[in-house]
């Protein structure tokens, strides 16, 4: 399961802008080749194939021209530690040209806390070569080569992108200083313990073509004025969502002709619906009409060296609460280095004689420094911290830092996306214990073993605790796989008393490889979560990992019962969609389980942490419902390629799916099914049975040339008759009521269409259309275009009138008013019936409904959505959509990218070593969301639960009334009993009394029922009203309670968890 934000809504970007002619020049500057063996940025023109299937998703969030640019930038990692591996890893998936692993140093058992390429037998191994076998596995399209020399000139000549890590300052500005004069790009990622650090110098002049990846906007014109400037006012439909300093071009506007399809506009916005221009003093006057659209401006970025940055840094804010840090711990950082050269090692663990040179090493450090960089006062508190960690090597740290380090590699190889300017501090100090006592120097000490880099910062005491830990992750997706390989590195479920279960129903395709990591080419088609749980023991042999294949909700409640949640410590979400996320909320809220929660789209990503009794949960908050597109816009008035993509999926469903499963149906059981759809609302009735009719007698095919003949007539319907219909109806210089013209603003005017052979678009639309109507009927398609053409010139199509009387509808509220009129359809819905061949007459037929499946190009699904949605498009004059910008919009595609998966797992690992310590203060808890294309990072303490009251009884959704069903005598507690139990123990007048959606009592239910009820067990009343019987595994019921207080006032309470076995 991939994931996606809280957020439900979907970015959808457009096609790649390209830039204008008047900054064409800046643009081939950014990609050409210097004559010398440096060069910057790889050549623009050399042509790159690109594998869809395999980058579809990472597609969606780069686009063609930056992953074309990726493939052609060789990188060189320095450095293969925990960070060094993270940062390769997600380069190789991102598909660059070639990656390069340097390391001169072996390795250590400190290692393999966070480096999950290295086993225990590689330990004295160099780090590279171990590392680079699974390594070059993850990506056969990226070459991954090992260097063990020195990083000396000539080679460094032949990267465009230079990554360091656990790399000696000294070397840090010898390496930046060539790279910064020689135009290759340099990455240096640090990370320290609880610490990260990063800094990024893409040279003197970088062309960014794309600052944060959004979808360039668009708005209508109401209005243009001859000023100067001129003021545009936009639709007041929405706002137009421009920022001053936005370029912006003209299309379709009438009158002001001077505006149309000149070079990119600077606008300085003046509201919500209106911004100035240029001077348009001198233009036409400006009649109806228009549409404005943001246009992306390539513009130069300029980077100092690693060596002035250091003198002078500007920094990217992780955290505004820590405002002030960054700053610090550029001193800090600074006198580590001088530590470390001093030493030959890092401060040892929480040692107070090391941390203390270490502040006497800042202060000299802050001393030279210039006066705006100076620390005044030096935090020696945090510096000491830095020393107590510094020799720690955390996964969680080392996937947040490696995912943001790996994002900057791609936007030095692309220029697409904000780079980090220059310098990004982070720290997790809030992952201490709480108890500042609770760590001592001999509790961290190394001790030859996998986890020493994690003791070094927490002691053994919390090793052995997340040993012990039993955690269920539900989905084994890209967050999945994350998570895994990070509950891996921790130790979490690794003693023996510990266990991680996760589940999964998916199997594994080429789409998921770019960012699924676990997973190889050679896995497509087997199941996610054994795959997954296989490989994760690959990286610690020592994981108690179960796999399943279930999916989680009240259909598996008797595999996921009380037992089963109430041994857990925790839960852990890597989830596709919203309602299952609220479905395992509830249950962690019912079990008082933490659950973290997590989600990403495209370089956006978010991070919820559910702790019992202390937060608010994940269905405390939603977001307001996404907006859905009118009926009547979809079938008559699209003015945007997302409608007439729509459309195309409805039209799929309609055509290729519902009629099959409804011919099924009533082939079944005919008298069930037209009983069903009679209580249809409206005119679903006529419109079923209709179809039901075309489908069996009508237009059922018996050879491949009806379903060509078919397609061809559909054709005719769709894309002339009913367009002529409309315009009958409304002709193109219609008026409204007001005087105003009918086809203007959001309504565009249609033309229809003439079919022509050779328009390979009309031949496509009945190629998809014709095999996907022969697949519903079991008859053989075809893929012989030339035969089809020439089988289309015998087919005659008949002369279209449009005729009176035929009611379009405008609006959606003019559709819903409509619906008293079916009365007149009775007589029509009766000589359906009467028509529709018997069952019996059909023996052994039946249809295939086609499911719609967007990954198959070969399954005509796509063609047939592109070519119907293109159609449309062209009836409309709404520009078309290619294939990939179709398959995102119409396949609903969540963008994903490698980089944030890898950052988010890190945060939401932070977080789980608070929880495993059993952290209680709210403030030390983060919710995070990012994005990493701007950069922007927001971390905010989460919410505590809200407070209700009853009488001075205080209570949050954490809390409950808890009641025995069996009593004593080990009879089970009567309605009546359990209404009077409330009424003396608490006071309460039980007015309303549900389980899930059954009601069980109400005070004005009829008074023979309510006789019925009172004396009868409260489960047996339960099974009688929901009319299902009780699993063997519910052991306790969850009712919803309507109650008054002694004064007849109504009071909100907890929910009840009754208990029965």
């Amino acid at each position: 399961m991939s994931s996606l934000p809280l957020s439900k809504k979907r970015c959808v970007p457009g096609p790649d802008p390209k830039p204008s002619s008047d900054c064409s020049s800046a643009y081939s500057v950014m990609f050409k080749v210097p004559s010398g063996p440096t060069n910057g940025m790889p050549n623009k023109d050399s042509e790159t194939d690109i594998d869809e299937g395999l980058y579809s998703r990472q597609l969606y969030v780069l686009g063609h021209e930056a992953m074309k640019h990726l493939q052609t930038s060789s990188v060189l990692v320095s450095g293969l530690r925990g960070l060094g591996v993270e940062i390769a890893k997600n380069i190789i998936l991102g598909g660059v040209k070639a990656v390069t692993l340097h390391d001169q140093g072996t390795a250590q058992w400190a290692d393999l806390s966070s480096q999950f390429y290295l086993r225990e037998e590689d330990v004295g191994k160099n780090r590279a070569e171990a590392s680079q076998p699974r390594l070059a596995e993850l990506n056969s399209y990226v070459p991954v080569t090992t260097y063990t020399g020195a990083l000396v000139e000539d080679f460094l000549s032949g990267f465009q992108v230079v990554v360091l890590t656990n790399t000696p300052l000294e070397d840090q500005l010898q390496v930046g200083e060539f790279c910064h004069s020689h135009g290759i790009k340099l990455v240096v990622a640090d990370t320290r313990g609880l610490f990260g650090q990063l800094f990024c110098d893409f040279g003197e002049e970088m062309t960014l073509t794309d600052s944060n990846g959004e979808p360039p906007l668009s708005a209508m014109v109401s209005m243009v004025t001859k000023d100067s400037p001129g003021v545009v006012t936009c639709l007041d439909e929405a706002r137009h969502g421009f920022e001053s300093g936005d370029f912006v071009s003209f299309t379709e506007v009438q009158g002001m002709n001077e505006l149309n399809g000149t070079y990119p506009i600077e606008i300085k916005v003046l509201g919500p619906y209106t911004f100035s221009i240029c001077d348009t003093s001198s233009f036409s006057e400006y009649i109806r009409g228009g549409i404005v659209s943001q246009v992306k401006v390539p513009k130069k970025i300029s980077f100092k060296s690693l060596l002035a940055s250091l003198a002078e840094p500007e920094f990217v804010i992780t955290d505004f609460a820590k405002y002030s840090r960054p700053g610090q711990l550029h001193i800090g950082f600074q006198a580590l280095h001088h530590f470390c050269a001093q030493h030959g090692r890092s401060p040892r663990p929480h040692n107070e004689e090391d941390a203390t040179e270490l502040v006497s090493l800042a202060q000299a450090v802050n001393a030279r420094s210039l006066p705006a960089v100076q620390q005044d006062p030096l935090d020696e508190d945090l510096i000491r911290k830095l020393a107590y960690v510094a020799a720690g090597d955390l996964a969680p740290i080392n996937a947040f830092i490696g995912g943001l380090a790996a994002q900057e590699v791609m936007k030095a190889c692309s220029g697409k996306f904000m780079p980090v300017m220059q310098w990004l501090y982070f720290d997790a100090l809030e992952c201490l214990p709480e108890d500042k006592r609770a760590l001592a120097e001999d509790k961290c000490l190394p001790c030859q073993n996998r986890y020493d880099g994690q003791v070094a910062v927490f002691g053994s005491d919390l090793q052995e605790k997340l040993g012990k830990q039993k955690y269920f992750l539900v989905g084994a997706g890209a967050i999945g796989c994350e998570l895994l390989k990070n509950f891996a590195m921790i130790g979490l479920g690794c003693g023996e008393d510990g266990a991680v279960t996760v589940t999964d129903m998916d199997t594994i395709e080429k789409s998921n490889l770019n960012r699924q990591f676990l997973f190889r080419p050679w896995d497509v088609t087997k199941l996610k979560s054994d795959t997954a749980a296989a490989a994760v023991r690959q990286i610690n042999p020592y994981i108690r990992v179960m796999s399943h294949q279930n999916r989680v909700g009240p259909d598996t409640e008797h595999i996921y019962d009380d037992s089963f949640f109430q041994n857990l410590d925790g839960i852990a979400n890597a989830l596709d969609n919203v309602d299952t996320r609220i479905y395992m909320d509830r249950r962690c809220v019912y079990y008082r389980k933490p659950l973290l929660e997590s989600g990403t789209l495209g370089t956006k990503g978010n991070v919820q942490v559910v702790i019992p009794f202390l937060t608010e949960s994940y269905s405390s908050s939603q977001d307001p419902p996404e907006k859905s597109i009118p009926i009547c816009t979809l079938k008559n008035f699209p003015s945007a390629i997302e409608h007439t993509l729509q459309w195309a999926r409805d039209e799929f469903e309609s055509l290729f799916k519902q009629p099959a499963e409804n011919v099924n149906q009533y082939l079944t059981n005919s008298n069930k099914f037209v009983e069903q759809t009679l209580r249809l609302a409206g005119t679903q009735p006529l419109e079923v049975l209709e179809a039901v009719q075309h489908s069996l007698v009508l237009e059922r095919p018996q050879a491949w040339a009806d379903c060509v003949t078919w397609a061809y007539h559909h054709w005719h319907t769709q894309y002339s008759s009913n367009i002529r219909q409309l315009l009958h109806n409304f002709p193109p210089d219609q008026l409204t009521s007001s005087g105003a013209l009918f086809w203007s603003g959001p309504k565009r005017c249609p033309h229809p269409l003439i079919f022509d052979v050779n328009n390979p678009l009309h031949l496509d639309y009945v190629m998809a259309a014709a095999n996907l109507f022969a697949q519903t009927y079991g008859l053989m398609g075809s893929q012989d275009r030339a035969a089809v053409a020439i089988l289309l010139q015998s087919v005659h199509v008949p002369e279209f009138t449009p005729k009176s009387g035929v009611k379009i509808h405008v609006s959606d509220q003019e559709l819903q008013n409509t619906g008293a009129s079916v009365a007149e359809d009775d007589g029509r819905l009766q000589e359906l019936k009467a028509m529709l061949p018997s069952p019996e007459k059909l023996a052994g037929f039946k249809m295939y409904p086609v499911n719609f499946e967007k990954d198959d190009n070969t399954n005509f699904h796509m063609d047939f959505i592109v070519a119907a949605s293109n159609l449309r498009a062209e009836n409309y004059n709404i520009p078309p959509a290619d294939r990939h910008k179709s398959k995102l919009i119409a396949g609903k595609i969540i963008p994903a990218i490698a980089t944030t998966t890898a950052a988010i797992v890190g945060l939401v690992c932070l977080e789980l070593y608070k929880v495993v310590q059993g952290h209680r203060q709210l403030e030390s808890y983060k919710n995070s969301f990012m994005n990493l294309a701007l950069p922007f990072f927001s971390f905010s303490e989460p919410l505590a639960p809200p407070r209700h009251q009853y009488y001075n009884q205080e209570w949050t959704l954490w809390d409950r009334f808890d009641v025995q069903g069996l009593q004593p005598n080990g009879e089970e507690m009567t309605l009546r009993q359990f209404l009077n139990y409330f009424k003396t123990e608490h006071k309460l007048e039980i007015t309303m009394l549900s389980q899930g959606v059954s009601m069980l009592y109400s005070f004005f239910m009829p008074a023979t029922k309510l006789r019925e009820r009172l004396d009868q067990p409260m489960t047996e009343i339960v099974s009688h009203v929901s009319k299902r019987k009780l699993g063997h595994h519910v052991r306790a019921l969850v009712f919803e309670l309507c109650c008054s207080d002694e004064t007849g006032e109504d009071v909100e309470v907890p929910c009840v968890r009754y208990t029965i076995r």
